[in-house]
């Protein structure tokens, strides 16, 4: 078995994808963390661009968030029920990663869904097993 980072991708109402629960499932099994890397959607074209076949016309650029992708996962989970990413799971949330806006918060994913992490880029660490001092690492960031 090895390491797989995982995509969450937008849902939509008849597409959910959910290929990425099997390698969260793989990783945590060999106690590993994970990263899961969250949909872009830029220079998409619109729907009526495509179909007049003429100058293309693209969509706003769109980037899905933290708590848009935590409620998918539980989403995914009550769908799936293999304990992989319920509600109660823990997870890091990093918001603009070295920037000085940077943010980073450590909670459930319930609490990752009610959490404002502000303007993109976003990125969201399922974590494995952890020692302690990532652990105490982690609490420096702990949802209160």
């Amino acid at each position: 078995a090895e390491y797989m980072g995982v995509s969450i991708v937008f849902f939509t109402e008849t597409w959910k994808p959910d290929s990425f629960y099997d390698k969260i499932k793989q990783n945590k099994s060999i106690g590993l963390h994970t990263l899961c890397l969250l949909d872009i959607k830029v220079k998409e074209p619109t729907m009526e661009s495509l179909l007049s076949g003429k100058k293309k016309v693209y969509e706003p650029p769109r980037y899905l968030t933290i708590s848009t992708a935590a409620a998918q996962l539980i989403e995914i989970e009550e769908k799936r029920k293999e304990g992989v990413c319920g509600p109660e799971q823990l997870a890091v949330g990093l918001a603009r990663v070295g920037q000085s806006t940077q943010l980073i918060k450590y909670g459930t994913l319930k609490q990752l869904t009610e959490t404002d992490f502000g303007e993109p880029l976003h990125s969201l660490v399922l974590p494995g097993p952890t020692h302690e001092l990532e652990q105490e690492m982690l609490e420096q960031f702990r949802i209160s």
